[in-house]
This record gives structure tokens, C-alpha cells and sequence, in this order.
């Protein structure tokens, strides 16, 4: 099993991807995601380096718009009630989806968005953000129906990522209505384990139906009900009963805070390897 590095670990205090890439493979990684934190300055560094550590997913939106002051996973939301919010949402993924294409990636990694504004679903409310969801389902499998054939022209798969809040969409009773073949689930460890701890999810890490194993893993771990993205080991999170998950996924992604430093990340990528060997 191979590993990768999200560059989200590091974009921020080295400006060269040159330099992320070597220290990605100094660290025993053997490819890299481009997160959302990628500047277009990084990109022709993560170029030359592509016949040494090859990038496997990108993380929308990547690299950051020129419209944007910052990076940000949720700076547009195809899962949206609002028709322009969705109309641009759209327009990103398909420049993401070309652009990762382009770099020689095969998925690009979404947070598709959420029901409601975040704080106006009470975390015992249960039922309404259930009648949210089924509201959206239509809405949003109307822009992925428009987004099929730019994903298959390119072969790029659109990995929808777990959101560790209760109105992120789609969650768990939702992904089943919304995968194909060119549109699948991207699990993030650590979270699910802060959707466990807050009571939002009863259901099975591992499912029954392969068709819902995931495209992708963002390995990181959490102590509790916080999303810390810490390196494995240093939470809670219960790494060996997701190996199943790994075995079936295309892409590893260690997705540690810019806060881990490099002993912790090698840790946790050692810890990991043993576990999972």
C-alpha cells in the first residue's frame, strides 16, 4: 500500500512545490495530494517533480482562484439551494476536474456543501436536516448529471467527502443516491470519528456494499469532538478496523494540520504501516 501527502500540511510556509515534493519523499511518501491551499506560483514546482512523486487527487479548489484571498474547500458549494451559488460552484469543479486531469490526477476531492447555514440546525434536530437532505438530493444530482461528461472525458473521478459538521451534504443515509461511476464517496478518518462523537451517524465505517467503499482515505486523527487533523496515533481514532477501507481505496492521503511537525508525521506514517501491513 502506498501513502500520499496532502500538501495542505505544508503549502503554507514553503512557497516552492519543488521544495514540498522533496520533503514529501525525504518523509517516505510516494505521492502527493494538491490541497486547497496550493497557490498557482507552487503548481510548475509539483511539475517537475511529477517523474519522482506523482500528485493522485487534488482537493478542491486547487489551485486557489485568482478571485480568492485564500484557500478554502468550501469557497463555492455545488450543493447549494441558491441557483447562482451552484452555477459557479459547477464552474470550478469543472476547471478543477481539467486542471487534475492535466497533472496527471484521477480524482478530485469535494466538500459538495451543506443543507443550511452552519448553527441553524440544532444538534438534537435530527429530522429536519433529514427533510433538508431530501430537498437537495434532487437539486444536486441535476449538476452532477451536468458535470458527467467533463469527469469522463478527463477520467476523472469527483471523491464527495464526509463533512465533520450535521448540515454537511451528503452524509451517510445520502451517498447512496448520489455515486456512480464517476462519483464517489472520499472518507475522511478523522471526520467520522467527530461525526460518531457527536451522536450524527450510527452507521457502519466499513459498508456492506462495495459500491459505497470509498475512492479515497484522508487519514488523521482526532481525540475527540474537535477535527484537530492530527497524525495517526496521536487520537482516538480506531485506524484497524478501517484497513478494509484502505485496501479497497485508490488513494492514502495523510491530511495532518500545518501544526504536526515532520518527527510526528513520520510517526504516524510508521504507526500506520505496521498497523496496516
Amino acid at each position: 500500500m502506498k501513502f500520499s501527502l496532502s500538501t495542505n500540511w505544508c503549502n503554507r510556509r514553503l512557497n516552492d512545490g519543488e521544495a514540498i515534493a522533496e520533503l514529501a519523499l525525504s518523509l517516505g511518501f510516494a505521492e502527493m495530494e494538491l490541497g486547497y491551499n496550493t497557490t498557482p506560483e507552487q503548481v510548475p514546482g509539483f511539475e517537475r517533480m511529477l517523474d519522482k512523486i506523482p500528485v493522485g487527487s487534488v482537493h478542491a479548489f486547487c489551485p486557489v482562484p485568482l478571485s480568492a484571498p485564500q484557500g478554502y474547500p468550501e469557497l463555492y458549494q455545488l450543493a447549494s439551494f441558491d441557483d447562482e451559488t451552484r452555477k459557479m460552484a459547477s464552474f470550478q469543479v469543472r476547471r478543477n476536474v481539467e486542471f487534475a486531469a492535466s497533472i496527471g490526477a484521477d480524482v478530485v476531492v469535494l466538500h459538495a456543501g451543506r443543507v443550511m447555514c452552519r448553527g441553524w440546525i440544532r444538534r438534537w434536530d435530527m429530522a429536519r436536516r433529514m427533510r433538508r437532505g431530501r430537498k437537495m438530493l434532487d437539486l444536486f444530482r441535476h449538476e452532477l448529471d451536468a458535470l458527467m461528461p467533463v469527469l469522463e472525458r478527463n477520467r476523472v473521478i469527483l471523491g464527495l467527502e464526509n463533512l465533520p459538521y450535521l448540515e454537511g451534504f451528503p452524509a451517510e443515509w445520502e451517498i447512496s443516491d448520489v455515486v456512480g461511476d464517476w462519483v464517489k464517496l472520499w472518507f475522511d478518518t478523522g471526520h467520522d470519528r467527530v461525526r460518531r462523537c457527536n451522536g450524527w451517524t450510527s452507521s457502519e465505517a466499513v459498508p456492506t456494499d462495495q459500491s459505497l467503499f470509498p475512492v479515497g482515505l484522508h487519514i488523521n486523527d482526532v481525540v475527540d469532538k474537535n477535527d484537530d487533523h492530527l497524525a495517526p496515533g496521536m487520537g482516538k481514532v480506531d485506524f484497524a478496523a478501517l484497513k478494509p477501507l484502505a485496501e479497497h481505496a485508490r488513494h492514502v492521503v495523510f491530511e495532518p494540520n500545518d501544526g504536526v511537525s515532520e518527527s510526528d508525521l513520520r510517526n504516524g506514517l510508521e504507526h500506520l504501516s505496521a498497523l496496516w501491513k
